[in-house]
């Protein structure tokens, strides 16, 4: 008989530690990025499905990025490597993804007739409406991050400095 895991032990090694922490996918960022990443692939399978094939790059690519945030943000990345300005990052992959979904979706609707590109451009819009949710989100991030920045940048420090050196004449 296999003895019962005690509750707090850790789960075993394998596919389960590629999956995203729980707090995480309960989180707002965890759900808008996992909502974009689906929506994105069912998009891209609609124009694949319709004659409005010759925009399926756009879905394919917003996929891909969520999908890369999503991990990124998930194991903690944006921690790890602060070379890349995420906040900034994200809010412009937001705010593309929003413009260029809210562009494909009207061209997709009015220019062609088929089932797979109507659904396409529904989606699209329901996608476009959650891209500008999640960019709000972020620029308030974002905005903050800055505001956070601010007070660490060198004139800040470079005032303190000569305050400092006068009080020492």
């Amino acid at each position: 008989m296999e003895e019962p895991e005690p509750a707090g032990a850790a789960p075993p090694p394998g596919l389960r530690s590629l999956l995203p922490p729980r707090e995480f996918l309960c989180s707002r960022k965890g759900q808008l990025l996992l909502a974009e990443s689906v929506l994105s692939f069912i998009i891209f399978i609609c124009y694949i499905a319709s004659l409005a094939a010759s925009f399926m790059m756009a879905p394919l690519l917003e996929f891909l990025l969520a999908l890369f945030l999503f991990f990124a943000y998930a194991s903690k990345l944006n921690e790890k490597f602060k070379g890349l300005y995420w906040p900034l990052a994200d809010f412009l992959r937001c705010v593309t993804a929003a413009i260029i979904y809210f562009a494909i979706s009207i061209a997709a609707v009015s220019k062609y007739g088929d089932g797979a590109s109507k659904a396409a451009g529904v989606f699209g819009f329901i996608a476009t409406i959650v891209f500008a949710i999640d960019f709000y989100v972020t620029f308030n991030d974002l905005v903050t991050f800055l505001k956070q920045g601010s007070s660490d940048s060198p004139e800040g420090r470079k005032s303190e400095d000569e305050d400092s050196d006068s009080d020492s004449d």
